[in-house]
């Protein structure tokens, strides 16, 4: 059988896709990327905001129109919030709730009658799935706090932490396999061990212990479950400085109605540590716009932490009330005209607090991974710093899935991309990968995981 996997929302979702292809690889199975030559689809469902729960209906009726034949698994927070809709929906077979998931493959085999053949070492589903050499790998599920504007709590349950050996497993197969990077994602990472005497620091320090992965990433970690000793973790050049740490609001009282465990002072005392431990450490965030009673001083109060703050990338979400969740009933609901002029004045601080982190990595020196070739004609490849700010070079000496240092210089525009503004590197010390050769690197993006 050929299985099509698509998700909408988190990392995690895209973890998961990448454990459900390795297991019906290994059943002798084969994974297509395109829909429409799929015998199964597979789709990992999102309902964090109102707009992901649409788009998540939009997502279910488009893959049976463009496969109606297909047989079609529908999993994930809006398959899991609204099991009794999804299941009647065009074109579905089976709806497979969050807590079912580490049995889907299984239940697939047998309702579908699939046949199975062991297969000792499949294809690398993450290197054929996602074409680059990074891979996510969940270590754990749910969580066991209950922000009152969030839904996926809810949707998700409990905290379940994998164990480390499972997890450790993984991890060398995948390194073994071509993976030269990995990024620890879950719903609530900061609590992994929670249920198992165990903790997000211990973990880290056994996969900096049994793997040799070159580079391991972290993706959203809430902030309140770091301990002070966590950063030097960092001193480790395999553990990459860049952190997406959710704060929500730059306003205590905001973060108070949220029921959020970390206030502004101790989010600032974090991010100065993280900063000790390298300068050159990128903090990424969420931040919601128009929280219910949002006041324009408490606006004002966000903005003004914000600002002081500086933040690499911010993902921006206008409040989107999520019926299930305590902020959905609270008074004074923030009008829509409102919060569209706060989304576009974040917006616009978060693109000068982008241009000022891209700054401060001018003259720096910083090995990139080197994931793929994104344009044949000019030879032009594309990877990431350490800090996850994206670069291309058209060096003809690039291998794929090489790491190799450059310096990175100001130097806008010119050279063989066409960039309104850019940052310029070179080469400097790798003549068994790159030659002698100076490569013209430039910053084109900064994104979060």
């Amino acid at each position: 059988m050929n299985i099509n996997f698509q998700a909408l929302g988190c990392r995690l979702n895209e973890a998961e896709l990448e454990t459900w292809a390795s297991q019906f690889l290994k059943l002798g199975h084969q994974v297509t990327t395109d829909s429409a030559d799929a015998d199964i689809v597979v789709f990992n469902s999102c309902a964090v905001t109102s707009e992901a729960d649409r788009k998540s209906r939009q997502k279910i009726g488009r893959l049976h129109r463009e496969n109606p034949l297909a047989k079609m698994i529908v999993t994930g927070c809006h398959a899991s919030l609204n099991s009794d809709v999804v299941k009647n929906y065009l074109g579905v077979d089976m709806v497979v709730g969050n807590h079912q998931k580490d049995d889907l493959v299984e239940n697939a085999v047998d309702q579908f009658g699939l046949t199975v053949s062991e297969v000792e070492q499949p294809i690398q589903n993450s290197i054929f799935l996602r074409g680059r050499h990074r891979a996510f790998i969940k270590v754990q599920d749910g969580c066991r706090y209950r922000c009152t504007y969030c839904i996926v709590t809810i949707a998700r349950g409990e905290e379940r932490s994998r164990s480390i050996g499972e997890i450790i497993d993984e991890i060398n197969t995948l390194h073994q396999q071509g993976v030269q990077e990995i990024a620890v994602t879950g719903v609530h990472v900061g609590g992994y061990g929670s249920d198992i005497n165990s903790s997000l620091t211990i973990l880290l320090a056994e996969i900096l212990k049994q793997t040799d992965i070159p580079r391991i990433r972290l993706a959203s970690v809430e902030p309140w479950d770091l301990p002070d000793d966590f950063f030097e973790l960092f001193q480790n050049s395999r553990l990459m400085p860049h952190m997406h740490l959710p704060i929500q609001s730059g306003c205590d009282s905001v973060l108070k109605r949220m029921a959020r465990r970390c206030k502004t002072s101790e989010f600032s005392r974090i991010l100065e540590i993280a900063r000790e431990a390298s300068p050159l450490f990128n903090v990424t965030t969420d931040l919601i716009v128009g929280f219910p009673g949002e006041t324009e001083d408490e606006w004002q109060q966000t903005m003004d932490y914000v600002g002081n703050t500086g933040f690499g990338h911010m993902h921006i979400f206008s409040f989107s009330p999520r019926e299930g969740t305590a902020a959905a009933r609270f008074p004074d609901q923030i009008n829509k005209e409102t919060k569209k002029e706060r989304s576009r004045q974040m917006h616009e601080l978060a693109s000068r607090l982008k241009t000022t982190e891209l700054e401060k990595n001018i003259g720096q020196t910083v090995p990139v991974l080197w994931e793929q070739k994104i344009n044949a004609e000019t030879g032009l490849w594309s990877g990431y710093t350490p800090q996850y700010h994206k670069v291309v070079s058209s060096d003809s000496c690039i291998q794929e899935a090489s790491i190799s240092d450059v310096t990175i210089d100001l130097d806008g525009g010119g050279g063989s991309v066409a960039l309104d503004a850019g940052l310029k590197a070179t080469t400097a010390g790798v003549p068994d990968l790159l030659g002698d050769v100076a490569t013209e690197v430039f910053v084109l993006v900064v994104s979060a995981i």
